[in-house]
């Protein structure tokens, strides 16, 4: 089977989905704008070809490009994990004739506010919301829905550009702070704990489902600078209090019609028991949390969906041995420092070594990431354990022990 795999570089779980490809068989073909120089191993060495283009967002010139390089040989499927591309994966898909999502499908998984109006019609309990285009558009929603609320953009990934508003003057400075997104939603604020369900389905059956919970909810890690963000991916997936999620889960993605692939869902528990979507993506999480289902089971997640969608089938053996989690650190210090020194590491390793699988701190001189731009931040531990409040109380240790200095 022939694949043409876009960014197989970018961002940094590319690479090891591009592996997933090569090991159940496929000749993977990249297509991305950075040369093949800058594609890191295994995946160069593995990629059976590779075309870099000037630019991935002038769809028209890629597929032109495309057809010139490919020749009479085509490709059988047509990948992309990373968000800003998927449209540009659908629109190839319709030009060369390929299986996979359409356009259209595909706008449900990028516009919010399609994809609420979907779920709506569906009955799936969804945030009151409406879309936006002008700042007068703006204003009338959030009088229409009330305080609180959420402006985010309606093609966004992630919580860039998504801010909670609680009254009008607070409202007036997110229009000043959005003015640079042509459209937004405009939602309800839903009160309660924020966590993921994500899937690797074949013909529209889920073979593999995880529930994540972020730890706190991202809006607040993404404004405080000194918080550690945590995202727990959960060994009892089976609780009764998650019920409502996985219900909710199955329901969206019924839907929304999706077939064979990844999804990554973002959903409310709020105190009251109740689940309320958030945002569905036709693709795997991002920030390490790929990686954080592997270690909770001792799976090949990236090999896993590859079998998925090349071969129909999902062999991996699902045992959920333990809860993992990711802590996220940002050095303390000036916006653009460097960093000058780490704090506290040794004796947290000390204690807790035996259960941190995977470590990586910029190293002494590396400028600092800009929190803001990147949950990754300037380093990240991998912790990992059978009891989930052991779980959490290693993890809040290095949250809070740990720390990073730039000068």
């Amino acid at each position: 089977m022939r694949v043409l795999f876009i960014s197989p570089s970018y961002p940094a779980e590319m690479v090891q989905f591009t592996r997933g490809l090569a090991e159940v068989g496929a000749q993977v073909l990249g297509v991305g704008d950075q040369g093949l120089e800058q594609v890191p191993e295994p995946a160069r060495s593995l990629l059976s070809g590779y075309l870099q283009v000037e630019t991935l967002w002038n769809e028209s010139a890629v597929i032109e490009e495309l057809r010139c390089w490919l020749g009479d040989t085509g490709v059988d499927r047509i990948e992309c994990l990373w968000e800003p591309g998927m449209v540009l994966a659908a629109k190839l898909r319709e030009a060369f004739s390929v299986p996979g999502m359409s356009v259209e499908q595909t706008q449900l998984f990028r516009d919010k506010e399609r994809m609420k109006a979907a779920l709506d019609a569906a009955g799936v309990r969804t945030p009151r919301h409406r879309r936006a285009d002008t700042i007068d558009a703006v204003r009338e929603a959030a009088e229409a829905i009330g305080y609180p609320l959420m402006v985010k953009p309606i093609a966004g990934a992630g919580s860039a550009d998504t801010y909670q508003v609680s009254a009008p003057k607070e409202l007036e400075r997110v229009l000043q702070l959005t003015r640079h997104v042509s459209e937004v939603s405009v939602e309800e604020f839903i009160d309660g704990e924020e966590h993921t369900f994500d899937t690797i389905c074949i013909d529209g059956e889920i073979k593999y489902f995880n529930i994540a919970w972020y730890r706190p909810r991202v809006l607040i890690s993404r404004s405080l600078q000194w918080v550690s963000p945590q995202t727990v991916t959960l060994r009892n997936v089976d609780r009764p209090d998650l019920e409502p999620g996985r219900r909710l889960g199955r329901e969206v993605l019924d839907a929304l019609g999706f077939r064979t692939g990844f999804t990554h869902m973002e959903w409310f528990l709020t105190p009251g028991g109740e689940a309320v979507f958030v945002e569905i993506a036709a693709r795997a999480p991002g920030a390490r949390s790929s990686e954080l289902m592997n270690y909770g089971c001792d799976i090949d997640v990236y090999r896993g969906w590859a079998e998925a969608v090349c071969l129909g089938r999902f062999t991996q053996q699902v045992d959920r041995k333990y809860n993992s989690v990711v802590v996220f650190k940002r050095a303390q210090g000036p916006d653009k420092g460097r960093i000058a020194r780490i704090e506290g590491l040794g004796g947290l390793m000390a204690r807790y070594g035996d259960h941190v699988v995977y470590l990586e701190l910029l190293p002494i001189g590396s400028e600092r990431r800009n929190w803001k731009h990147t949950l990754i931040s300037d380093g990240y531990a991998i912790i990992r354990h059978p009891d989930l409040q052991t779980t959490l109380e290693m993890a809040d240790r290095f949250g809070m022990e740990l720390q990073i200095y730039a000068k």
